[in-house]
């Protein structure tokens, strides 16, 4: 599962920063020497909408909703077969650049330079917007600290906070280890863009393999603080999601100087829509199949009223479709 340094029932590896971002830099480069046009092998110019086999690739993040997606696409169109990969941001675009894939699922949109190379292979993918979610901040049940500052988890991030005392005078919790799911993940990406404003992050954070792996980790590790998509604790219909959730506490975070029961969140879908909770993510389709095909078909379906529901009913919020979304405050910060 892991990599370097064994802490026991799980191991974890330190996320290089440097490495992180010139990996992107240096496979985009790379990139540019697969010959043009598209090589997909796994669809057929036979497939239609509605019919055929694809393989597309996903933000391992996003797995829970789109397995959901594909189960009730693939009952509805019968002669439908939706492979799903799921890797890291920065495999996903890998993939998506070698043109051995027509759909993928990521977090944020093509780069200006993105598009300018599939122009001058006579490309132009189509990205359509189907969900907004939140970074979910998520610690051990024993901690008693679950609220805090977006300056505060600047801090933490960059090194500047190391000690749960820093937080909270008189917690006893020691270090505060933070774990993130992979180093090359979409959640790396924006904690360095979003959350630290491109500041280099601690050396002394680490990655694990998969969103459940943090899960895991955090229900075992008292100190722990993981940061995961919200979507893998938020859908209640979802067995799974229910089962990390007795396991973990999710942090309510504030963007005041100091974090009160009364300006903080949870990444909850009503204060993802009214954008008081901080950490707020848009997820992307972007389809390259160039025609009238399967892929277009499954992305048009999810950014669809079904699509739409599932995407709701798992907790994040719809980007097409217009919902009403109730949240019980009796749900944030049980007793």
């Amino acid at each position: 599962m892991a990599h370097s340094e064994d802490i026991g029932f799980l191991k974890k590896t330190k996320i290089n920063v440097h490495s992180f971002i010139g990996f992107s830099f240096i496979s985009f480069i790379v990139f540019g020497l697969y010959s043009c046009g598209n090589n997909n092998s796994s669809t057929s110019e036979t497939d239609t909408p509605t019919s055929g086999k694809e393989t597309i690739c996903v933000d391992e993040t996003f797995k829970p909703i789109i397995e959901e997606e594909i189960d009730v696409f693939e009952s509805e169109y019968k002669s439908a077969t939706i492979t799903p990969k799921y890797k890291t941001e920065n495999d996903v675009f890998n993939d998506f650049f070698k043109d051995s894939i027509d759909l993928i699922v990521v977090t944020r949109g093509l780069t200006a330079k993105e598009k300018k190379f599939f122009e001058d292979k006579k490309m132009f993918p189509i990205e359509t917007r189907i969900a907004f979610d939140g970074l979910a901040l998520v610690v051990n049940n024993k901690n008693i600290d679950t609220l805090i500052t977006v300056k505060d988890v600047k801090k933490i991030l960059t090194g500047e906070i190391t000690k749960w005392s820093q937080i909270n005078p008189k917690s006893k919790l020691g270090d505060i280890s933070v774990v993130f799911d992979n180093k090359n993940s979409s959640t790396v990406r924006y904690a360095v863009d979003s959350i630290c404003k491109g500041k280099e992050l601690s050396p002394s954070l680490s990655a694990l393999t998969y969103n459940a792996d943090v899960l895991d980790y955090v229900a075992k590790t008292d100190n722990a603080i993981g940061i995961i998509g919200v979507n893998w604790v938020s859908n209640k219909s979802d067995s799974t999601a229910l089962s990390f959730l007795s396991k973990v506490k999710v942090m309510g975070v504030s963007k005041a100087d100091v974090a009160t029961y009364e300006n903080s969140y949870q990444p909850f879908q009503a204060y993802i829509a009214q954008r008081v909770y901080p950490f707020i993510r848009t997820i992307y389709m972007i389809n390259n199949e160039g025609r009238s095909g399967l892929a277009g078909g499954f992305t048009g379906f999810v950014a669809g009223d079904k699509g739409q529901r599932i995407v709701k009913r798992a907790g994040i919020l719809p980007a097409t479709a217009n919902v009403v979304i109730k949240v019980n405050m009796n749900d944030q910060y049980p007793e």
